[in-house]
């Protein structure tokens, strides 16, 4: 019995260094794993952020669906105004970055067509009609239909550039999907849920009226500026009637953002109520809009190809989607103070946006010499609607 107690506690001794060995190791493998994800977690957020900017900027040069953008600044600012944090007016980041690998991966596996068929295409050039022209025009036949069915499978598998950049799984991931069955039912049913989390009606919506909300406001003054050039006074007016206008514009949209309603656009009095609450971070959101806004003038002297048209709004969009934060973050401010700030902290405020004001506003008249658009840049001031240079491109 001894030798057997004796035998057991040799196992046990022999055993604890073993244990004491392996579990730093397990640890530390644990903690690998963990930075690892973490560095992927933040990387896709990352990509996320500049597949949403490229985005934006896209839709910003597309007619009609250019309301898609605006729609959702106008949300963005509206969620940090609701809850106070700058970090909640990115909307949809990690379906951004689902989107943006998706159409990275669509054109990266495109690239062997492309190139089989520049090869054609110099074949053809060689010796019209000849044998080796007509090879290479069944392979680019082959390449097209077998890049196609790579982007389906790799869509159908997730969508994530993982699929697209490592074709070797797909097939023997079909095979065994379509034994099970059920693969076209699982694939539109997911198309449809990922396009109805996109909420585009409602940023649509919420762009459109936004748009004309606050087109309404900037008609009459840029109409009495037009003038200016026969009745001098009617420009002087003008441009009282829009340094007046110009401060409470991007917190009406704000207003608009988080109530809902139509009639918000039109609230100036709300709008004057919670600037008592916070003059000076309105002041400091206002200051940031508007000087962020006067640099991207110099984008107006001449027009550029439609081709070519996202890359001045992607511009437009990473000096503006910025301020449209802030002016929400500052509209979340008032919401955490029930009673007006001082007397001193409102002048302070009010005196703090005279000048910006006064500088944004001369901006706008000498723009209507200045831009390609002549007199119509008074109603594109990007500041307040679309990010893009033209309204019309």
């Amino acid at each position: 019995m001894q030798d057997v107690i004796y035998l057991d506690e040799l196992s046990l001794v022999a055993e604890a260094p073993v244990e004491a060995a392996i579990a730093p190791r397990r640890t530390l493998w644990g903690v690998v794993r963990s930075v690892a994800r973490g560095v992927g977690s933040a990387t896709e957020w990352l990509f996320g952020v500049a597949s949403l900017i490229l985005g934006l900027s896209f839709l910003a040069a597309l007619p009609i669906l250019q309301f898609l953008s605006l729609g959702y600044l106008l949300e963005a600012s509206g969620r940090v105004a609701r809850t106070g944090r700058l970090r909640d007016g990115l909307i949809g980041v990690r379906r951004a970055a689902r989107a943006g690998g998706m159409m990275a991966g669509m054109w990266l596996s495109l690239w062997p067509a492309w190139f089989v068929q520049s090869y054609a295409g110099s074949a053809e050039l060689i010796d019209p009609g000849g044998p080796v022209a007509r090879g290479w025009r069944a392979a680019t036949v082959a390449v097209i239909v077998l890049s196609l069915l790579h982007i389906f499978v790799a869509c159908a598998r997730g969508g994530r550039l993982r699929h697209f950049l490592w074709p070797f799984g797909n097939p023997f991931w079909l095979i065994g999907r379509l034994r099970r069955g059920g693969l076209y039912a699982e694939a539109r049913d997911g198309l449809w849920t990922f396009a109805a989390s996109l909420h585009l009606p409602h940023y649509f919506r919420v762009g459109l009226v936004g748009f004309l909300g606050t087109i309404a406001w900037i008609i009459p003054p840029a109409i009495l500026i037009a003038a200016g050039g026969k009745a001098p006074v009617l420009g002087v007016l003008g441009v009282i009637v829009l340094a007046v206008i110009v401060p409470f514009l991007p917190f009406l949209q704000v207003h608009y953002a988080v109530e809902g309603r139509v009639s918000a656009m039109f609230s100036r009095r709300a709008v004057r109520d919670h600037f008592r609450r916070a003059p000076w971070a309105f002041a400091f959101a206002l200051m940031v809009m508007l000087l962020a806004a006067i640099p991207l003038y110099l984008l107006k002297l001449e027009m550029i190809s439609r081709d070519a048209a996202w890359l001045p709004s992607l511009v437009f969009v990473i000096f503006l989607a910025p301020a449209r934060l802030l002016t929400g973050w500052a509209y979340a401010r008032s919401l955490r103070r029930e009673r007006p700030r001082h007397w001193l902290f409102r002048v302070l405020g009010r005196l703090a946006i005279i000048p910006v004001a006064v500088l944004y506003v001369m901006v706008v008249f000498f723009s209507q010499y200045t831009s390609w658009a002549g007199v119509g840049s008074l109603y594109e001031q990007h500041a307040f609607l679309l990010p893009v240079p033209f309204l019309d491109m």
